[in-house]
C-alpha cells in the first residue's frame, strides 16, 4: 500500500514517527515469517485513535523495523531500548507490605506477565497450524504444574454452556479481541487454539493464545501483593523449565505490543477511591508520580463504576519485575493516603 494518510487529529505514536521517507525505507523489508511494514502498522492505520498503533509479528521484526519501533518504545517506556533489560522475579527481593491491611480500599490484586515461545511467530503473524502447536505445548506444560498451581485447561473451541457460564461468572473468560486486535490479525480462526487454565483456588490463571501466547496471572482478594507475586514467580519458573520463551537482552520478554516489552508485567489492583476519583487532576498527579495507569473496572477503554478503578504500572522496560511491583505498591499506598485525607 502507499504511505497512509492519517487524519489531522491522529495522536498515536505511529502517526508521530512514521514519515513518508521512513515508510519508503522500510516498506520492502520482510521477516522470515513474511511480516511486513504494512502488517506492522495495519491496526494503527485502521484505528487512527490508537495510542500506539503497531503490533509486531515476530522477534526479528523488532530489529528489522527498529527505525520506527525504537522511537515508539523510547517514548512509551521512557528509556533507551539500547540500554538493555534486566529481569528479577525473586520474591525475597520484594520488600512490600499490604497497602490496605484493614481491607477498606483494595478489592483485589492481580499480577500478570505475557510470554511468547522462542522461534514461533507472534499473534499477528502466526498461522493456524502454529497456533495449535503452541496450544498443545502449553497444555502439556500446564498439566505438569503441582501443588496449589495444579488445575484444569478449558479450550474455548467447543466449550459447553455450563463451563462458559462459570468462567464468565469468575471473570476468567476472555472474549474475541477488540477492533485494535482485529485489525492486527490477532482474531484469526477464533476461537480455535485458544483456552483458559486455572487452579482449584482460582488464584492462578493462564490465558493461551490471546494477545500473547501466554498470559500468566496470579490474583487474589485484598492487598497482599507479596503473596500474589510469590505465586506468580513460582508459576513462571515452573513453565520456564519446560518452555523456552522469547527474550532479548535489549528488549526483555518479546510481546506483540511494544508497550508490554521488558518485564511484560502488569501489576494491578482494583481499588475503591470515590472521593479522589472526583478530582481527576489530583488523581493523575499521584499516578503520574509513580508511573501508574488509571483504567475503569473492566480494564482498558472502560469507565469506573462505583468509584472503583484498575490501577497498574505503566513502566515495563528498563525496570525489573520487583521494581515494577514495588513502584505500584508505593503508588497505591499514596492513593489510599489521599483518599483518607479527603475523609474516607
Amino acid at each position: 500500500m502507499p504511505y497512509p494518510e492519517f487524519p489531522s487529529d491522529c495522536r498515536s505514536l505511529l502517526c508521530k514517527y512514521l514519515t513518508p521517507e521512513l515508510y519508503d525505507t522500510l516498506k520492502e523489508r520482510r521477516s522470515r515469517y513474511g511480516f511486513t511494514l504494512d502488517d506492522l502498522i495495519r491496526s494503527g492505520v485502521a484505528n487512527p485513535d490508537s495510542s500506539i498503533g503497531v503490533y509486531v509479528g515476530d522477534e526479528e521484526s523488532y530489529d528489522l523495523f527498529a527505525p520506527l519501533l525504537d522511537p515508539i518504545i523510547r517514548e512509551y517506556h521512557g528509556v533507551d531500548p539500547e540500554a538493555g533489560h534486566r529481569s528479577d522475579m525473586d520474591p525475597s527481593h520484594l520488600d512490600v507490605a499490604d497497602p490496605d491491611p484493614e481491607g477498606r480500599f483494595i478489592l483485589s490484586t492481580r499480577l500478570r506477565v505475557g510470554r511468547n515461545l522462542h522461534c514461533f511467530p507472534l499473534g499477528p503473524a502466526i498461522a493456524r497450524r502454529e497456533r495449535l502447536i503452541v496450544e498443545c505445548m502449553a497444555v502439556d506444560a500446564l498439566k505438569k504444574l503441582e501443588g496449589d498451581l495444579a488445575g484444569t485447561y478449558y479450550p474455548l473451541s467447543g466449550m459447553d454452556e455450563e463451563t462458559k457460564r462459570r468462567l464468565i461468572e469468575d471473570h476468567f473468560l476472555f472474549k474475541e479481541g477488540d477492533r485494535f486486535l482485529e485489525a492486527a490479525g490477532l482474531n484469526r480462526e477464533w476461537p480455535e487454539g485458544r483456552g483458559i487454565f486455572h487452579n482449584e483456588e482460582k488464584t492462578f490463571l493462564v490465558w493461551v493464545n490471546e494477545e500473547d501466547q501466554f498470559r500468566i496471572i496470579s490474583m487474589q482478594k485484598g492487598g497482599d501483593i507479596r503473596a500474589v507475586f510469590e505465586r506468580l514467580s513460582r508459576a513462571v519458573g515452573s513453565l520456564q523449565r519446560q518452555l523456552t520463551f522469547a527474550y532479548s537482552g535489549r528488549l526483555g520478554y518479546i510481546t506483540s505490543c511494544p508497550t508490554n516489552l521488558g518485564t511484560a508485567m502488569r501489576a494491578s489492583v482494583h481499588i475503591r477511591l470515590p472521593k479522589l476519583g472526583r478530582d481527576r487532576e489530583a488523581f493523575e498527579t499521584i499516578t503520574g508520580r509513580f508511573h501508574l495507569q488509571i483504567r475503569g473496572i473492566h480494564g482498558e477503554h472502560s469507565e469506573s463504576e462505583g468509584g472503583i478503578y484498575d490501577i497498574s504500572n505503566r513502566r515495563r522496560l528498563g525496570v525489573t519485575e520487583v521494581e515494577a511491583v514495588k513502584e505500584m505498591a508505593e503508588g497505591v499506598k499514596a492513593l489510599i493516603e489521599e483518599e483518607k485525607r479527603r475523609g474516607a
